[in-house]
């Protein structure tokens, strides 16, 4: 197993990793995004995964929010 690339981030097909698509996103939409596409692969439960992926989720929200968006 490669600590610095770990099979949970690269899954998907076609050779696509997590990276490849949370790094065209802002901080807090690409960790939303990261935790969805490992949900329940790297060990931890698939719903706690899901509710890191919520809270920023959440956390995003509040800052357009705060934005007037």
């Amino acid at each position: 197993m490669d600590p610095t690339n770990p099979d949970h981030y690269r899954w998907l097909p076609n050779g696509i990793e997590a990276i490849d698509i949370t790094e065209n996103f802002n901080f807090c939409r690409g960790n939303a995004l990261k935790y969805i596409i490992r949900a329940g692969r790297k060990g931890d439960s698939t719903i706690e995964d899901l509710q890191k992926a919520r809270w920023y989720i959440d956390r995003e929200i509040s800052r357009l929010q705060g934005e007037g968006a």
